[in-house]
């Protein structure tokens, strides 16, 4: 990577980071705190949780396709000034209803599809995975963060401590947005990083992508429904609010280095099916576990261990899922897609989450969650095992339009190489390779040697 790369991969990294950080150190601590607030109900409660998600679901494709047409920090500061705006309304707040409002304001500034595109602009495509995998690490870290403070923060100041820490960060993400985020010297349409209209069809007439999305939709709505109780029942074992990171940290740190033999065995030994199949039985195991044991505070912390175990594997799967599943020009399609599934689960979670909690009791929430884990089990078991073919991006700038053809049929005679597809108006190759038979110098040598053609 160049410095120029290096400097957008991480600037654009911390305004995912800033971002991100407001709308999870709400989850763990939003039901402790609502109940203070007028008309306060458990229905109302898991709606303002997750409401983001039904905005973001709604708003983060056209945003991204508004990024293409009036430039990308435009839409970036637009979507950063609809977050400050909803973090403001909910600080200020005394009622549910409004802090739901500022919550789907906040959701409303769904620029994940225009940073994503950002990214694209600022980086080759040799280098662009690696860019858009540093980012996805960051929204982990960010993830693990925020559940840790979230707890710590409205201790002190309340969940109105939060909201405005919130939109200071955002503050913040404009101003890297304004004067670190390298400006691009031109913008246009990625096929690896963007969805595109015209392939939204096709991705939906993809069986194993849609397993994929429907997977992602069920982990988060069983995260989001069971964040309705879980604190709850915490502080009703004997853990006061401000202390529940003693109990997040922990387990979301060695439930992390727990995973990383099985994230391994998955890539390097070629075992992904067996292992994701694994992991989503963990997170019903976790949840039928909590059905029956969530009295004691030290069941409930096993159960948030073994459900962070699967939650954090999956987490870590899925996106690589999409990457080796879609074709190289429909991948940035696939993800906007996925992304969709994910924000959608959330905000059915919560939503289902709280007004279970309010008809029949926080032991039936945790069965939701485990029925909505083995419905998706037995999704998983019928997914085609995945090819193991990593996306690779050439530009086709230094290759005459005669010679397109036999350069493409040269490098898909090549060990390694499944396919290509051609964008000949972005000037640009997908090619989908087993990176464990690629030769990579010969890869190298002929695109070399077909340039200076």
């Amino acid at each position: 990577m160049s410095s120029m790369e290096r400097r957008a991969t991480w600037s654009l990294s911390s305004i995912y980071v800033l971002r991100m950080l407001g709308l999870f150190m709400i989850l763990p601590v939003l039901s402790l705190f609502a109940e203070s607030l007028e008309g306060a109900t458990p229905l109302l409660i898991g709606l303002a949780i997750s409401v983001y998600g039904l905005t973001q679901a709604l708003l983060q494709i056209p945003f991204g396709l508004l990024s293409d047409h009036f430039g990308r920090k435009k839409i970036i500061i637009i979507g950063l000034l609809l977050f400050i705006a909803g973090s403001v309304v909910a600080a200020l707040s005394t009622t549910i209803y409004g802090v739901l409002i500022g919550r789907a304001l906040q959701g409303s500034g769904a620029i994940a599809a225009a940073i994503m595109a950002m990214v694209a602009d600022l980086t080759q495509e040799v280098h662009r995975t690696k860019a858009m995998a540093m980012i996805g690490a960051s929204i982990g870290i960010s993830f693990g963060v925020a559940m840790t403070l979230g707890p710590i923060i409205a201790g002190f100041s309340g969940i109105q401590g939060i909201f405005w820490l919130t939109a200071v960060l955002s503050f913040l993400a404009i101003f890297v947005v304004l004067f670190v985020v390298p400006n691009p010297e031109h913008t246009k349409v990625h096929r690896d990083a963007e969805l595109v209209p015209s392939q939204f069809t096709t991705v939906l007439k993809n069986k194993d992508l849609l397993r994929l999305d429907y997977g992602i939709f069920i982990l988060h709505l069983v995260l989001t429904a069971s964040f309705i109780i879980v604190p709850l029942l915490l502080r009703d074992a004997g853990l006061i609010a401000k202390d529940h990171w003693m109990v997040y940290l922990p387990v979301l740190i060695t439930s992390m280095a727990m995973i990383i033999p099985f994230v391994i065995i998955a890539e390097k030994k070629r075992k992904m099916k067996a292992v994701f199949i694994a992991a989503v039985a963990t997170v019903l195991f976790a949840f039928i576990g909590l059905y029956f044991f969530n009295s004691s505070l030290y069941a409930l912390i096993a159960g948030l261990w073994v459900f962070f175990c699967g939650f954090n594997l999956l987490e870590a799967t899925l996106p690589s899922l999409i990457s080796k599943t879609a074709p190289g020009d429909l991948k940035g399609t696939a993800m906007g897609a996925y992304s969709s599934s994910q924000f959608m689960g959330a905000f059915i979670g919560g939503t289902s989450g709280g007004w279970i909690y309010g008809e029949w009791g926080a032991q039936y929430v945790f069965l939701f969650c485990a029925c909505a884990a083995a419905s998706w089990l037995i999704v998983a078991l019928f997914m085609n095992p995945p090819q193991y073919l990593a996306n690779l991006l050439i530009s086709t700038e230094d290759i005459t339009d005669d010679n397109l053809d036999a350069f493409i049929a040269a490098i898909v005679a090549l060990k390694g190489v499944a396919h290509a597809t051609l964008q000949a108006s972005e000037q640009v190759v997908y090619f989908k390779v087993d990176n464990a038979q690629l030769d990579k110098e010969k890869f190298q040598s002929l695109i070399t040697e077909w340039s200076e053609a």
